[in-house]
């Protein structure tokens, strides 16, 4: 029975969670947000941003069986959940292990090689073998079929519009130097130590896109950028490097 203090989450709630997902097969660490747990279960990527993950619930953020337990859940509770393929990424469909030319990747200037693994198509594809001109590739999820078990935490519930525009923000990679609201209006300030390369403007229009999607008091979001001129030493000292 459910006590009468808790209420579960529901959708459209800023939830953060801390997880670590298992193969049942063999016990090896799928991935996590954890990185300790990372470099201990060898999977370590340094391109990958660890620590609390934010969920939108109903948002499609996390596979169906994972955000269904966290609904069920409440803020530091911890929970051990084995999710099946149908509930996790699916079970493997031979329709998606496709050959492809040689040449469709050399026109691209990719070079593939076993193991390599590329958007083709909308889909997360590995590349299976490369042999005579044909490239065998995988479209399948690398965890399609699998069982998996999580354990998963709820950090908090992010409950006022500032928090979740900056919770947002940093799901996207942007740490946004001040965030204000006014009459439906966000203005974001990205400071000049956010780099703005060319990952920065693609996550800077899904942030725009996923808060006014998520928010439903902000109708309208103003971005100001700075950027500022590099002093001469450090420029020199780059160089050097």
């Amino acid at each position: 029975m459910v006590s009468s203090d808790f209420m579960a989450f529901k959708d459209g709630d800023f939830v953060e969670i801390e997880y670590t997902a298992w193969r049942v097969a063999d016990n090896s660490i799928a991935f996590t947000t954890d990185k300790k747990k990372a470099e201990e279960g060898g999977i370590y990527n340094k391109n990958t941003k660890y620590g609390p993950q934010l969920v939108v619930i109903g948002k499609g953020n996390v596979i169906s069986g994972l955000e269904k337990a966290i609904k069920e859940m409440k803020v530091n509770e911890v929970k051990k959940v084995e999710l099946s393929p149908e509930e996790a990424f699916g079970e493997r469909n031979p329709d998606l292990v496709r050959v492809m030319s040689l040449s469709d990747f050399k026109s691209r200037d990719i070079n593939p090689y076993p193991g390599m693994q590329l958007e083709i198509d909308g889909y997360l594809a590995t590349v299976k073998s490369v042999n005579s001109g044909r490239v065998l590739v995988d479209l399948n999820h690398p965890l399609a079929g699998e069982r998996l078990l999580y354990e998963v935490k709820v950090d908090r519930l992010i409950e006022g519009d500032k928090e979740k525009v900056e919770a947002l923000a940093r799901s996207y990679n942007i740490e946004p130097k001040s965030v204000e609201l006014s009459n439906g209006v966000a203005k974001v300030v990205i400071g000049n130590d956010v780099k703005k390369d060319s990952d920065y403007f693609v996550n800077k229009t899904l942030f725009v896109r996923s808060v006014l999607d998520y928010i439903s008091n902000i109708n309208k979001v103003v971005i100001e950028e700075e950027y500022e001129r590099e002093a001469k030493e450090e420029k020199d000292q780059k160089i050097l490097q």
